[in-house]
């Protein structure tokens, strides 16, 4: 009964999140904190302790835990949460820079791969001016290579639907300049990008010392007649 309770409060939060009271998000906040309880009990109880929301979210944890049916773990719990909200509040937004803006963006790259102590291999999401949608890092144990299985890549341009794809990876030593593996990879990922519609806009490399854009470059044109190797 509580499960199938459960999948349609989450249901309710997903399609008609507006029509949710606040014992009821609370309910639904105290879901993964209280497995097997009846927490919407529970969410009456706190709210009739602080009187609302914003009350709960600044009551120190030892007094949210004496609560019936809290505890120590679930005040905890809730602490962590108010305090993450607050402090997302009070943060200012980060933002990426565009793919399109290669000065820009090629910082960004520098400061997320270079000095790495493996290899790795980032997805970056666009849409069709160069903004990030979505970004996904990959590694592998492997120290100096990265396979991406091309039901991974499926799976990225689901969920960030992007309308161009940057690719981006670090050089453990050495220069920047690609490889015939790098080259290889980029073939591949060509052809994967064909076969959703979607164009690979750019594969970035960077190294210790210095960085390579087969976009800036204009190797890309180059790339897409080399003979496809079936392995990714």
């Amino acid at each position: 009964m509580h499960e199938g309770h459960r999948q349609r409060m989450i249901a309710r939060l997903e399609d008609h999140e507006e029509s949710l009271l606040d014992h009821e998000l609370l309910e639904i906040l105290l879901f993964n904190a209280i497995p097997r309880k009846n927490t919407n009990e529970i969410a009456h109880a706190l709210l009739e302790k602080f009187g609302s929301l914003s009350a709960i979210a600044t009551a120190e944890t030892k007094s949210i835990a004496t609560v019936k049916g809290v505890g120590e773990s679930t005040a905890a719990y809730l602490r962590c949460i108010f305090l993450i909200n607050s402090r997302i509040r009070e943060e200012k937004p980060k933002t990426f820079p565009s793919a399109r803006n290669y000065a820009e963006f090629s910082k960004l790259l520098a400061e997320r791969l270079r000095n790495r102590e493996e290899e790795c291999l980032e997805l970056f999401a666009t849409d069709k001016d160069g903004n990030i949608l979505g970004v996904e890092s990959y590694t592998s144990r492997e120290r100096e290579h990265v396979r991406l299985e091309p039901r991974v890549i499926t799976k990225f341009f689901a969920d960030n639907e992007p309308k161009a794809l940057v690719i981006a990876h670090n050089h453990l030593s050495g220069g920047a300049s690609p490889s015939h593996s790098d080259d290889l990879f980029t073939r591949r990922m060509l052809a994967v990008c064909a076969f959703h519609g979607i164009p690979l806009y750019d594969h970035i490399i960077v190294s210790p010392t210095d960085m390579f854009s087969y976009h800036a470059c204009a190797r890309l044109d180059y790339i897409a007649t080399l003979p496809l190797d079936p392995e990714l």
